[in-house]
């Protein structure tokens, strides 16, 4: 009878779970460890230019900063922490620090809030991707252009900029056109007016009523001649009639010589548009008249008596140019205007889109139920928008902190302490002009400071948006 063998049971190790057929335990695995290795291999080969170049151009300089910050101005000895008490007891850094956090109060808030509307609003529109579209160009216009144009634009001569020009154009449209001749003077020697302490100009002589006084000044360019100025010699002839005095306000110079001095020559202008004054004995205004185009001024209604004549300070006080944009007061808030034109555009979109994804079975609903658009935006689209509105305003605050080109550019150099910010302040103390690279570099370790919470926000709304 055969004898019937079994097959043996496989091997078990200690611990009760059967080898593999093959060997040892865990060598089926080596295979699989070994892809793993090689995939991790051509992953770092990968990452190695990015690496490279992220320690070349971050981490290298951001450490090079911090050790270069506790040295002084040369490099050559350590000072510790002396660069950053020098920072915080300068004033031009003060101002900086000031500044940077008026920038990141108003600029993200407004940015953001203007973009919230616009987007809204172009939601309303057939042409809103165009629209999106021409705000969204100024983005690919560099910031040092922007900057270029927007000087151009708040400059204080309203013939070359264009918002004076708007401003000048809206005021005399609603207090009339003011003419004035800053620069007119009674001739050397001419005794007939007498200069008042408040710029004024009064006759030295009284007259009276029936008589003619003509007043002749110099001292205006003829680019500064209005163009409605007529010949003053017709107006200098007529006599002047029962109760009145008159007389002519003119420019006592002849064009291309041979004139008289203190008379009405043949070819005279008039100054037009100035104000006359009758002045009694007791220095009341007993009249007033404005010139006409060739000059010529009728006081009516004198009693008799003696008046001395006055040309007010307002005849000769500047006209109207506008604001000053680029003055002390408002340099800051012309900037931040300037990069608000550049930016604008960015917010549009990026809440735009987070509007187009937006549920409108909610919004729809909430119309069913009785709510009116302000309900809605308020109540709804805010709120649903609110991770969109603060990675837009996130953003801002980063970039805001980070501002130099507009500031370097825009503000002229009187007022540009009075628009400095951390990153201007950072590359004056170290590049222009002030060569502290220790003072610099302490400036760009609280720069990074400032900003790395908000970066850090951001890349945990970016996680949680993930998720």
């Amino acid at each position: 009878m055969p004898v019937t063998t079994s097959a043996a049971p496989p091997a078990t190790p200690r611990g009760g779970s059967p080898l593999p057929p093959g060997g040892a335990p865990g060598r089926p695995d080596a295979p699989a460890r070994r892809a793993v290795r090689r995939r991790r291999r051509i992953a770092a080969l990968f990452l190695f230019p990015a690496l490279l170049l992220l320690g070349a151009l971050i981490a290298y300089p951001i450490v090079f900063s911090v050790v270069r910050s506790l040295y002084d101005a040369s490099g050559d000895t350590f000072v510790g922490a002396a660069n950053y008490t020098e920072m915080f007891q300068d004033p031009a850094t003060l101002r900086a620090i000031r500044n940077s956090a008026v920038w990141v109060v108003f600029a993200p808030a407004l940015l953001t809030g203007l973009g919230l509307v616009l987007a809204v609003l172009t939601e309303k529109i057939r042409w809103r991707t165009a629209f999106k579209l021409l705000m969204f160009m100024p983005m690919a216009i560099s910031f040092l252009a922007a900057g270029i144009i927007f000087r151009l634009a708040y400059e204080q001569d309203p013939q070359r900029g264009v918002l004076n020009a708007v401003t000048v154009g809206v005021h005399d449209t609603f207090h009339g056109e003011s003419v004035s001749f800053p620069t007119a003077k009674p001739r050397l020697g001419d005794r007939q007016l007498t200069r008042q302490p408040d710029g004024g100009y009064r006759t030295a002589r009284r007259t009276g009523p029936g008589h003619t006084v003509h007043l002749g000044l110099v001292g205006v360019a003829p680019k500064d001649m209005p163009r409605t100025a007529r010949p003053a010699a017709g107006a200098a002839a007529a006599p002047a009639g029962h109760g009145e005095l008159r007389g002519v306000v003119y420019l006592d110079f002849t064009p291309g010589g041979g004139g008289r001095p203190g008379v009405v020559d043949r070819g005279e202008r008039g100054l037009p548009k100035l104000s006359v004054e009758a002045v009694d004995a007791h220095g009341r205004v007993a009249a007033t008249a404005s010139t006409a185009a060739d000059g010529s001024y009728r006081l009516t209604g004198l009693a008799p008596g003696s008046y001395a004549l006055r040309l007010p300070a307002k005849d000769f006080a500047p006209p109207y140019a506008g604001i000053s944009w680029l003055g002390p007061t408002l340099i800051t808030p012309a900037i931040i205007g300037a990069y608000m034109w550049i930016w604008t555009g960015f917010a549009l979109v990026l809440i735009g889109a987070g509007l187009s994804s937006m549920p409108r079975d909610v919004l729809e609903a909430a119309r069913m139920d009785g709510a009116n658009e302000w309900q809605v935006f308020r109540r709804i689209t805010v709120p649903l928008l609110g991770p969109v509105l603060g990675v837009v305003f996130v953003t801002m605050v980063i970039n805001v902190m980070k501002v130099f080109d507009l500031v370097y550019i825009i503000a002229p150099g009187p007022v540009q302490q009075d628009a400095n910010v951390l990153a201007l302040q950072m590359w004056l103390v170290s590049f222009g002009g002030g060569n502290n690279q220790g003072l610099g570099s302490a400036l760009g370790v609280l720069l990074l400071l400032l900003v790395v919470p908000a970066m850090a926000l951001n890349i945990r709304r970016f996680r949680r948006s993930q998720t």
